[in-house]
């Protein structure tokens, strides 16, 4: 183990019993995991006994392929690893029964669950406004992800008994479908996992002697007691995360489950990798310098001994249309430095600030793919046609037979359909039976039964077929059998062009499965298949392929580059929180993004922050960053603009002349702000300088804050993490706000 720094090898040599790994950003955990499941198989553990379990296909995949060179394919290839939701499906295969599903059930996706709940909801009379179909979903998912089903809601409102029943129905709704949702392959294996009178409950927490955690800081409540309840009986649980990573808080990770690890785990060994292998000295230090500010963190110290590197770049522009304009200039620098498109990436807070980008990156020829925003496999032609091959597979589920029942045109209208709907309800039937049923009704006119027959013959057909072709050969058979393929030829048009080549790349795509299968010694399955592209993450849409990669910093979690340009570094978009919050995990959850987007870059990192900005139609003047504030003043290079200030005229112009002085863009540099003095904009920095007695708010002082402009205190409210004041602003009403949001605005 001499590739191993000395934290890494007491992790990878630690003997049994719980361990918790903290690994900072570029630290190695991935070899670290890696080299451990190596060390246990040496030691005679089964491979089938040892479950390693990561957040991303793309993750599993070179852990897999590091672990098939150092111990071969055939230990390899029987370990148990994959992502939280593959590994459940595949036990949910084996254990079906026990939830009371088929093994062929259906993996609902977003898509699916709207036009599930949209339904119900019709059945049940309950309009959009009383109840929008997003927000039944969110609220559902939220008591899935507690471990919560529908008897669990406390009904003492309207409200909760409606949404008790409303849940009720969708898990009903599912279960008639043969299907599950994302959550109920987690709720499920848990529920199983954790049952001390089910022989599948004692087999599931017998079936492996070791269980290894990665990215442990994004695991939520259900995530954590599955592994939990699997790892009981042997103890050996070995969890690997950095709480300064997490950042999904916002789909249920909750980062009080690594924080408290060692609660559950008084005996569990603790070991920090803290060495960074991937980034310059100066990204190191930045990265360090934004996420030590954090209001609670596991202390550790992220360092490197490579090179200081470049500086980072800290660039002032006037607008988001200059920020574009910079950005496709500056990469293009990059492309003719000899640097791989594949090694430099765009990065913004949030989807909205792509379209800008995007066009100038069309405008200047610049090749590009967008990660994380509409996969493949959630294109219409391609939901077609995945429809029609789970209707075959599984021809219980109702979203897959609405789906495509009318696609192409069959003329089937609507009357029928409502029937088709009503026998289903009546007689306990999915909709394809009802369907089957109805076309031997003589109450039905003929036509109408005539259509339905066409139809249902036609899927029984492929259903036979299924038993004997492979999976690419019966796609085949669909796409040119249910007429889809010729009505994308009749259209003749561009598009209909584009929508048939997606759909002869679908066909692609299983007949690459087939040989990948047909390679491993497996047997290739439509359900397989079908498991495979549902189980599908946003950071598997990467490509390899020689194009710039723009994308959230969400998505570019577990991702490296050379080069990366974060974009928008402004407050209110980066941190991208309300100014008058108190909630210092909102800022938090902000720093520890800033942190990941910052960790991304190997050589070369470059900020930008615009003086104005339009988003979501509105423009907005803004203060650069406070996490740019935090950068020590060694570690960068500031840029300004040709033009900070935009021409238009703006309200209030004198308004920061009037209430604070000019500050540096860095604390203690000397360098010019990028903005002028007339611009409407407020530098929660510009006040570091004053004498603490000034810094201290006090009831009727005139303040000012960035977007409301002048105003005065009506209350100090002190204490806490963030101390805040209540302030009036003209136009705008009583607003409670962060004080280090606002400027003592001295009276003239």
């Amino acid at each position: 183990m001499t590739e191993l720094n000395e934290s890494q090898a007491r992790a990878v040599a630690h003997p049994s019993g719980p361990i918790l790994v903290f690994a900072g950003a570029g630290s190695g955990k991935t070899r670290t995991i890696t080299y451990r499941v190596a060390q246990l198989l040496s030691h005679g553990i089964a491979p089938y006994r040892i479950l390693s379990v990561t957040f991303t296909n793309k993750a599993a995949e070179e852990m897999k392929s590091r672990l098939r060179q150092m111990v071969g394919e055939a230990l390899a290839d029987e370990l148990w690893m994959g992502t939280f939701h593959s590994v459940c499906a595949r036990l949910l295969r084996r254990y079906h029964q026990e939830v009371g599903l088929e093994r062929n059930f259906v993996i609902y996706d977003e898509s699916d669950q709207k036009a599930t709940m949209n339904r119900l909801l019709k059945e049940l009379h309950v309009s959009d406004r009383e109840l929008p179909v997003k927000v039944a979903l969110n609220r559902i998912e939220a008591f899935k992800q507690r471990g919560h089903g529908p008897d669990d809601i406390h009904q003492s409102s309207a409200a909760e008994e409606l949404l008790a029943q409303v849940y009720r129905r969708y898990q009903a709704a599912l279960s008639a479908s043969n299907a599950v949702d994302f959550s109920d392959l987690l709720l499920y294996m848990m529920r199983l996992a954790e049952s001390t009178t089910s022989a599948a409950g004692h087999e599931l927490r017998e079936r492996f002697d070791h269980v290894l955690v990665d990215e442990f800081q994004d695991t939520n409540l259900i995530q954590y007691r599955l592994v939990k309840a699997l790892s009981a009986r042997s103890r050996n649980l070995c969890v690997v995360g950095d709480d300064d990573q997490s950042i999904y808080r916002w789909r249920g990770a909750d980062v009080r489950i690594i924080r408290g690890f060692r609660k559950d785990f008084p005996d569990a060994a603790v070991i920090k990798l803290e060495q960074n292998y991937r980034s310059t000295a100066n990204i190191v230090r930045t990265a360090l310098s934004i996420i030590e500010r954090s209001a609670e963190r596991e202390p550790k110290k992220l360092w490197t001994d490579q090179a200081l590197g470049e500086p980072v770049v800290v660039r002032s522009v006037a607008n988001e249309r200059d920020e574009a304009l910079f950005v496709v200039r500056g990469v293009q620098q990059r492309l003719r430095a000899g640097i791989d498109a594949r090694n430099v990436a765009v990065f913004y807070r949030i989807h909205a600030q792509s379209r800008v980008l995007e066009e100038a990156f069309r405008a200047e020829s610049v090749p590009y793919q967008i990660v994380g925003g509409t996969r493949f496999f959630d294109r219409a032609e391609v939901k077609d046609i995945l429809a029609y091959l789970r209707l075959v597979d599984n021809p219980r589920s109702e979203a897959d037979f609405f789906r495509i029942i009318n696609v192409p045109a069959r003329g089937i209208g609507n009357k029928t359909l409502d029937r088709v709907v009503d026998v289903a309800s009546d007689r306990g039937l999915s909709p394809f039976a009802a369907a089957k049923s109805l076309a031997n009704d003589p109450n039905l006119p003929s036509a109408a039964r005539r259509k339905l027959d066409e139809f249902t013959q036609l899927v029984d057909v492929w259903r036979e077929a299924s038993t004997s072709l492979a999976p690419h050969a019966l796609a085949e058979m669909v796409v040119e059998q249910s007429g889809y393929r010729q009505a994308m030829i009749e259209k003749d048009t561009a598009q209909a062009d584009a929508r048939l080549g997606n759909v002869e790349e679908l066909l692609g795509s299983i007949a690459e499965f087939e040989s990948d299968a047909t390679w491993s010694g497996a047997a290739p399955t439509l359900t397989d298949y079908l498991e495979r592209i549902s189980l599908l993450t946003a950071t598997d849409n990467l490509r390899d392929v020689p194009k710039v990669s723009l994308m959230t910093v969400h998505a570019a979690k577990g991702l490296e580059f050379d080069t990366v340009f974060l974009t928008g570094m402004e407050d209110q978009v980066f941190p991208y929180v309300r100014l008058h919050s108190d909630e210092h995990e909102d800022l938090d959850d902000e720093r520890r993004l800033a942190y990941v987007a910052v960790t991304r870059a190997r050589e070369r990192l470059v900020l930008t922050c615009a003086a104005q900005r339009t988003l979501f139609g509105q423009t907005r003047y803004l203060s650069r960053s406070e996490f740019i504030l935090d950068i020590p003043e060694q570690c960068m290079r500031l840029e300004l603009g040709d033009a900070v200030v935009p021409s238009a005229p703006r309200p209030m112009a004198n308004a920061v002349a009037e209430t604070s002085r000019p500050r540096p863009l860095a604390r203690g540099s000397g360098s010019g702000t990028g903005f002028a003095e007339t611009t409407r904009v407020v530098d929660t920095s510009a006040f570091d300088d004053l004498p603490p007695d000034e810094l201290e708010f006090r009831p009727g002082q005139p303040v000012f804050h960035a977007r409301f402009g002048k105003g005065r205190v009506d209350q100090v409210v002190k204490g806490g993490q963030s101390p805040a004041v209540i302030a009036t602003f003209p136009g705008f009403g009583s607003r409670k706000i962060l004080a280090r949001f606002l400027g003592a605005a001295k009276p003239r």
